[in-house]
C-alpha cells in the first residue's frame, strides 16, 4: 500500500508545488474564462464560485482521463518487468520540469508543442461554449480547457504511467489535479491579487527546486513494480502443494 500510496503523493505535491506555473498559465485562462459570465455574477464571489468550481471539475476529470490512457498504455511495460525505465523516465520529466519553471531550461517549453495537434481539434468545441450561461456549460469547458498542452500535466502523466495501470494512472492524475486546485481555484477567485506571485521570480525558483528535490526523492521512494503483484502468488505455491 506504501509503494501504491507514494505514486498519489508524488503527483499531489508535484501539482502543489507548482503553484506559481498554475498561476501564471492556467490563471490567464481562468481568468478569461470569468470574464465570459454575465456581469451580475461576476460581482459577486458567491454566484461565481460554482462556476469556477465546475471549470476545475471538469479540468481534473480531463486529467484523470489521460491518466487512465497513459495507464493502459505503460501496463505491458510493467508485465516486462521494466518498471525502472519508467520510474527514470518520469525523474527525468520532473527535473527538466523543475529546471524550466525555475527559469533554467525554457527549452523545455518545446515538449508542450506535443498535444498541439490535439488541442487545435478540441478548441473549437470548447469556443462553442462561449460565452458560459450555465453552471454544466463551465463544466465541459473545464473538460476541453483540461487537454490545454502543459508541461506540468505531462510530468504528471510521466508519474502516472509509472502506476503500470489504468486505474491507477487515473487516480494519479486525480491526484495531481487536487494540487493544482488552491492555486487555479484562486487564480478563478481572486485573479488580480495572485497575478504577482505568478510573475514572482524568486517563488518560481523555490517551486523549480522543490520538484527537482521531489524527483530525485522518488529514486529512492518505493513505488508500485510488478514484482508487488507477483509476489503473493509466489508465496501460495507451498499452500497449494
Amino acid at each position: 500500500m506504501a509503494a501504491i500510496t507514494s505514486s498519489y503523493i508524488t503527483a499531489f505535491l508535484l501539482g502543489l508545488f507548482s503553484t506559481v506555473h498554475c498561476i501564471a498559465m492556467c490563471g490567464s485562462v481562468i481568468g478569461a474564462l470569468t470574464l465570459s459570465l454575465p456581469k451580475e455574477v461576476r460581482e459577486s464571489q458567491r454566484r461565481m464560485l460554482p462556476f469556477v468550481f465546475n471549470y476545475n471539475i471538469g479540468r481534473i476529470l480531463s486529467y484523470s482521463f489521460a491518466g487512465i490512457i497513459v495507464g493502459l498504455l505503460s501496463t505491458p511495460l510493467t508485465q516486462l518487468n521494466a518498471h525502472w525505465i519508467l520510474r527514470i523516465l518520469s525523474v527525468i520529466v520532473m527535473i527538466a520540469m523543475g529546471l524550466y519553471l525555475a527559469g533554467w531550461f525554457p527549452k523545455f517549453a518545446r515538449a508542450e508543442r506535443m498535444g498541439a495537434p490535439l488541442w487545435r481539434w478540441l478548441q473549437p468545441l470548447g469556443q462553442k461554449l462561449l460565452p458560459v450561461r450555465k453552471v454544466s456549460q463551465a463544466f465541459f469547458l473545464g473538460m476541453v480547457w483540461g487537454w490545454l498542452p502543459c508541461g506540468l500535466v505531462y510530468a504528471a502523466l510521466a508519474v502516472a504511467a509509472t502506476a503500470g495501470d489504468p486505474v491507477k494512472g487515473g487516480l494519479v492524475m486525480l491526484s495531481f489535479g487536487a494540487g493544482t486546485l488552491p492555486a487555479v481555484m484562486g487564480a478563478g477567485l481572486f485573479t488580480g491579487m495572485l497575478a504577482a506571485l505568478g510573475r514572482s521570480p524568486r517563488l518560481r525558483k523555490a517551486a523549480g527546486l522543490l520538484i527537482i528535490l521531489m524527483a530525485l526523492a522518488t529514486l529512492f521512494w518505493p513505488m508500485e513494480s510488478m514484482h508487488e503483484h507477483h509476489a503473493m502468488p509466489d508465496h501460495q505455491h507451498p499452500m497449494q502443494g
